[in-house]
């Protein structure tokens, strides 16, 4: 019998779980650093030196951190599941605790590409520097969808979502755009759940169940619903 597609948009509630700060855990302050000086084109025009700097760290804080039990239990889904993961996050996590079909939304943090063309995308697990160059000459940056840049998966992500048979949010606040539209792409009369500490204000959807719990917590309940309706 063929499996259910299970498609999972994935936000910063998860990856939290793991030691990895949000910008929206401090007032628009991340590690310390206002976002527009270090997320946005503008920032990296007028210094892309801390640009890089503050990514470098972000690098490290990836590979010192481990895929929690929410991770996990997304991943020992696939065993039931067509499972497809969405992710607003720019770690590795899933990936690590063994999820095999990720979509990174908002880019990756272990690949860097050119400046000029987006299409020059390299991996990368040390620092990257001023004057490392992209083959076309250009200087690298980090793989990363920025503020006021636009989300080049948004369209894929969309015609994922729109063959749901059963739709998921974990840990996102669903107040970034366009990734919390996505919740509206599923098909009208699929299962939809949400896990999450804090249930975000949504309008009324069908066929909606909320568990307000952390994703540690929350994604083992969720597994128990999916198993006992949908297998």
């Amino acid at each position: 019998m063929q499996k259910k597609k299970l498609v999972v948009l994935t936000g910063a509630g998860i990856s939290a779980e793991s030691g990895l700060k949000t910008f929206r855990d401090s007032d628009g302050l991340w590690e310390g650093y206002n976002v527009m000086d270090v997320a946005t084109p503008g920032a990296w025009k007028k210094d892309p030196q801390l640009v890089l700097e503050f990514y470098n760290m972000r690098r490290k804080n990836v590979l010192d951190a481990k895929p929690n039990v929410g991770h996990i239990g997304l991943a020992e889904l696939e065993q039931f599941f067509d499972v497809h993961i969405i992710t607003q996050n720019i770690d590795d996590l899933h990936e690590r605790a063994g999820s095999t079909k990720v979509m990174h939304l908002h880019g990756e943090i272990f690949k860097m590409r050119s400046e000029k063309n987006p299409n020059l995308i390299y991996d990368i697990r040390v620092d990257i520097k001023m004057g490392d160059l992209a083959a076309d000459g250009a200087q690298l940056r980090p793989h990363i969808v920025w503020f006021e840049e636009p989300v080049p998966m948004i369209e894929a992500a969309s015609e994922l979502a729109g063959d749901a048979d059963l739709f998921v949010v974990v840990g996102s606040s669903l107040v970034v755009y366009p990734a919390a539209g996505l919740l509206r792409y599923a098909p009208l009369y699929a299962p939809k759940f949400i896990v999450d500490k804090k249930i975000p204000e949504i309008p009324e959807l069908h066929h909606l169940t909320c568990i307000e719990k952390p994703a540690t917590l929350g994604i083992a309940d969720l597994k128990s619903i999916l198993l006992e309706k949908y297998i």
